[in-house]
């Protein structure tokens, strides 16, 4: 995948910004709302947050710290997808509003005892930090900075990669949260 690197950010920014939009909506459910599952092995909507917030306290500061270690660009460039960047982006991105299931890493699991309202204050910041990130990369080279992967420091993607792919996996447990909410019963 080649495109512009503005362009990239830009619909980055609008995932970011419907994310959040989503999560302030779900503030207004009650606790028990909030915390319903239709089965011991489907989560509710504070567990597909909170398991969002587990990858946010790993990726969030690695990618502030290649932004910060980079110079800034005189002019935005294209930015050029990496060949396993672009399949872990894929892999995450919803299609036609369909989500592919897949199983969590043991240790982006949430949590099984009941989640709280902060929970979702704790999503809503990490967003803004998301969105100041973005802002930021505006300015540096997302085809050449590299960022380590949550499941292995060995690897290392692209940071528009990055990017696509945790914007894209936050866009995939917001949806599922959203059906959650529509098929609250109560």
């Amino acid at each position: 995948m080649q495109t512009d690197s503005e362009t990239l950010i830009e619909e980055l920014l609008a995932l970011t910004a419907r994310a959040s939009e989503a999560a302030k909506k779900f503030k207004e459910l009650s606790p028990h709302q909030l915390n319903y599952r239709t089965s011991v092995d489907k989560w509710s909507i504070l567990q597909c947050i909170d398991h969002l917030n587990l990858y946010g306290d790993f990726y969030l500061p690695e990618i502030e710290k290649q932004i910060l270690e980079n110079k800034a660009l005189s002019k935005p460039r294209q930015f050029k997808s990496g060949i396993i960047g672009n399949y872990f982006a894929n892999l995450m991105k919803v299609r036609n509003g369909k989500v592919k299931k897949m199983k969590s890493p043991k240790d982006k699991a949430p949590s099984n005892s009941e989640l709280t309202i902060t929970t979702i204050e704790r999503f809503l910041k990490q967003q803004e930090h998301l969105r100041s990130l973005l802002m930021q990369a505006r300015s540096v080279d997302l085809t050449k900075i590299k960022v380590a992967i949550s499941i292995t420091k060995f690897i290392r993607l692209r940071l528009g990669d990055t990017f696509r792919f945790f914007i894209y996996h936050i866009e995939r447990h917001i949806i599922q949260a959203e059906s959650i909410k529509t098929n609250l019963k109560f």
